[in-house]
Order: C-alpha cells, then structure tokens, then sequence
C-alpha cells in the first residue's frame, strides 16, 4: 500500500489546516495510508557564526510542548506524529522510500532557507505540494500583485482595507483521518519516540516567577489546546477593548494579547484568532482596541508579503537599503546579550529575555535600536540572538522588525532609534520593571 506523506513545519495544529485537508483528500483519493512527520534539523542544535547555539532552551521546551500536544490530539483520532531527527534533504526522502511515498505536502514557509528544505526534496525526484496558510489575509485575494505590493505598511494597510478583504473562514479541525502505514516506522533513519528527546529539551523546573509568558504554566504551554483556550480567555471584556492602550507596558499577562508563541508555532491560525475577534465585536461592539489588534495581525501579514516579494534580499547585510555594511562589535555585542550594558532599561530587558525568552514588542524595540545606533553593532547578530533566545521566535517577523528598526527594511523614516531615557521615562518612570530585572 503506497502512502501520502505530510511534512508538519509551523503549522503545529488541526484546526485551519489546508495543507493538511489537501494531504488527506489525496490520501483517500488514491487509497493511500497517511504519514504524519516532523523534522528537527541538525543546524538548530549548531552554533551560529556569532557564537552560540540557534534554538536556545526556552523555545526548545515550548516546541517540545507543542509537538507533545499535538501527539495526544493525533493520538485520539488513531494517528500518529512521526518525529524524526535529521537534514530535510536526508530524512525525509528516506522516509518516503521506506513507506512508499512519492508525494509530500506541507506549508509554504517565503523563507530563504525554508524554500531551500523544499527544493532539496524536489531535486530528489519527490512531489512536493506546498500550501500557502499562516498569514490573515491570502496572497492571492490581495489587490495588488507580488511585484507592485506597497512597500510601506501603512499603504499596505489602507490598500486591503480599502478593498474590505476578509480573511477565508477557518477550516474545523479534522474528525477523521486516514490510517498510518503498517510498515515499523522505528527503522527509520533519524527517528525518535519523544519530542523533548528530539529537542534536547529540558522537563524539569518552572519559568521565573515574574515573566510575562511563563510558558511552563498550564495556561501559557506549548500547543493548540493552550493556545485555544487562551484564545477564549482573552475574548473577554475588557482586555480586547484596552489592548491599544495597554499593548506598549513593559510588564502584565494581560496588558498584550500574547498570542505570539502560539502563532509561532502554528499552534493557533491567524485566521482563527480573526473569527474570534469578529465574534467578540459583533457581542460587545468594536473600538480602538479591537481594531488595534486587526492591525496588529495585519502588520504580521506584510512581513510574510515581505519575504515572497524580496526573499534571500532580506538576509543580506544591507537588505534593501543602499546603507554600507553595518559595523560590528563583539565584546559590545556581548555585553549587549549579557544585560550589561550599562544602560538600565536595555539591561533590564536583555536579562528578562535570558531568563524567560521573553519580552514585551516595545522592550525588544528598545533594545534593538540600542544595539544597532547606539553600539553600532550588526543587526544580523541581533536577529540571531533574538532567533536563539525568544520563545515566539517567527522567521519572518522577526527579520522585519530588525530590518525595520536599522533602517534596512521598507520604513520611509529610515532607522528607528528609540532613545533610551524617554523610553524609560515613558514606560517605566517609577522603575518597577528594572526593579524586577536588575
């Protein structure tokens, strides 16, 4: 019996899962068995070329949580999640002989190096069905085509809304899915039987007493099922309605949405928190807050549009600007990582991020622009420590914001600098969170 295989990547969920509804269509078109894999890479565990490992602790344990969650859901409909340690190039055509599969469907990633994982497979002599399904609003409906799409965000935005897109309803999540292959599956080059094994992720312990995220907590864990309840959480007046105003505090698990790691992960779909949030406007009405958070999911979006429009130009050193090479320091750099710098509030938010992988969108501003205009130091090297250390860490968004804030990106203003001393004056005046962090 031959079988259809279907690679999961950031897409960690059941629900709103086209790629998979396409999989398991050809699976029962064909009369196929349905293989379900996912891939840890060996260049995760890898040190970067700044010094230290790519997937630091925290987002291992919440990956793992993830993958855990999504097991036991897979688990409950006679399925299973095949976990397999290894180069997509080596692993995964490997596994495809070894239960007769020809064709592999997935998530389509715009990311350099996730485009390269895909054509790998194709160079192989595999089928590889890529779907498009971790932004709000599709590709394809946007009006205007990849080559003249908006460079600037704000005409990004009046462009879709003006347009009154909607996002696609998201699709329930399966009841039924085809049988795995009969075939021992344990043979298989790179397997393992334990995500937390995979990811060399710690079990033990608790996150500190005072994140913002502590995500080895019931209610902020790795996994759709977190993520879904959190999401019903959050729907409740009144924290939809003040999220404008609360989103830039420094600290509070209820101050932002969070729903950033989950994203991450694809635990939850874009698509779904929109349903949500058209349900909480239509019960209690809309306002600022609410809107804000569309635009929020929005900003997302144009950094997806982003990397299909401009791809590997996004990872070079001046990305799309004419700026000469960005100067490096890095015993500066490492002070940065280290939390000391001697300035107070970025030290404050570099030691919370080391603690907990986490930190609020206004404090990772903050001390990215002190990184790149106040240090002078490589932007690249502070993506990468962003990469290493966040818990919610999206390729895509996370190569925007640093593209955005060195004046790389696609801001008219050119560089954001965010002045130390106003920033502290503004969000931290009675020195709360620098009490908590230094």
């Amino acid at each position: 019996m031959h079988t259809t295989l279907f690679w999961f990547r950031n897409d960690l969920r059941l629900h709103d899962q086209h790629a998979l509804q396409k999989a398991v269509e050809h699976a029962q078109a064909h009369g196929q068995a349905l293989l379900l894999v996912y891939v840890h890479e060996p260049v995760q565990d890898a040190p970067t070329a700044w010094g230290f490992r790519r997937m630091g602790v925290h987002r291992r344990r919440f990956v793992a949580d993830t993958l855990q969650d999504l097991q036991t859901s897979l688990q409950a409909l006679n399925q299973q999640l095949v976990l397999l340690h290894g180069p997509v190039a080596d692993v995964l055509p490997a596994c495809a002989r070894h239960v007769g599969a020809d064709t592999v469907f997935c998530e389509d990633i715009a990311a350099p190096e996730e485009e390269a994982q895909v054509q790998a497979l194709l160079n192989v002599g595999l089928t590889v069905k890529t779907l498009w399904q971790s932004s709000l609003i599709e590709p394809d409906a946007l009006p205007f085509a990849a080559e003249n799409m908006p460079q600037v965000f704000t005409e990004f935005r009046q462009r879709i809304e003006s347009a009154r897109l909607k996002p696609l309803t998201p699709l329930p999540s399966p009841t039924h899915l085809p049988a795995p292959p009969s075939d021992n599956l344990t043979t298989l080059t790179g397997w393992t039987d334990n995500p937390f094994t995979l990811l060399q992720a710690h079990t033990g312990g608790d996150t500190h007493p005072r994140s913002n995220f502590p995500y080895t907590q019931a209610t902020c864990r790795g996994g759709e099922a977190s993520a879904l309840a959190h999401l019903q959480s959050y729907f409740t007046p009144p924290w939809p309605d003040r999220y404008k105003q609360t989103r830039n505090a420094l600290q509070g698990q209820h101050t932002s949405s969070h729903w950033s790691p989950w994203l991450a992960t694809g635990a939850v779909s874009a698509r779904r928190i929109w349903a949500a949030l058209q349900a909480y406007e239509k019960q209690h009405g809309s306002n600022e807050g609410t809107y804000w958070l569309w635009f929020e999911l929005l900003w997302r979006d144009n950094f997806r549009m982003l990397h299909r429009q401009h791809g590997p130009q996004l990872y070079a050193a001046r990305g799309l600007s004419n700026l000469p090479q960005p100067s490096h320091f890095p015993k500066d750099f490492a002070r940065w990582c280290n939390g000391q710098t001697g300035e107070p509030i970025v030290d404050a938010g570099m030691r919370e991020l080391a603690a907990t992988g986490f930190t609020s969108n206004r404090m990772r501003q903050i001390v990215a622009s002190f990184l790149v205009h106040d240090l002078s130091c490589d932007w690249r090297a502070g993506a990468a420590w962003f990469e290493s250390q966040l818990v919610d860490f999206d390729v895509c968004s996370n190569q925007g914001n640093w593209l955005y804030v060195s004046g790389r990106g696609t801001d008219p203003r050119v560089g954001r600098r965010f002045n130390p001393a106003k920033q502290t004056q503004d969000h931290d005046a009675q020195g709360r969170y620098r009490q908590v962090w230094l």
